[in-house]
């Protein structure tokens, strides 16, 4: 059983091997990017992405011969999480546990955070600035 990390983002070993394969098949990219944006019918969802480079405020994190970036403002949504794949029949992909979620739509495809949390990552932002 895995321990409980709450200051970061992890990945389940089918995760892994999902991401494994997927870079594999792509040339030019070594990455991928995970993150969050304001979309969705509950406020926000997560996003993926092949990249090439690494910005300045990105976490990287490397687990076996994948390389995910996060931005900062993303991590804080994140960081907790549980990253996992899923293979039942007609249901597969990518399923986040995040324990900083308060709501998930109906769908599963966008997420609520507690007011009061956003507020703090907003004032972190600021006094970064």
């Amino acid at each position: 059983m895995e321990k409980f990390k709450p200051e970061q983002l992890q990945f389940s070993d089918k995760a892994i091997s999902h991401f494994s394969s997927m870079l594999e098949k792509e040339i030019t990219k070594n990455s991928i990017r995970i993150g969050v944006k304001k979309a969705g019918c509950s406020g926000y969802e997560y996003f993926f992405g092949y990249e090439e480079c690494q910005n300045d405020d990105d976490t990287v994190i490397k687990q076996d011969d994948c390389t995910f970036l996060v931005d900062s403002k993303s991590f804080e949504f994140l960081k907790g999480s549980m990253v996992d794949y899923t293979d039942d029949g007609f249901n597969k992909g990518i399923q986040f546990h995040n324990p900083n979620a308060t709501a998930v739509c109906g769908c599963g495809e966008s997420f609520t955070i507690d007011s009061s949390e956003t507020d703090l990552i907003k004032k972190s932002e600021v006094k970064k600035k």
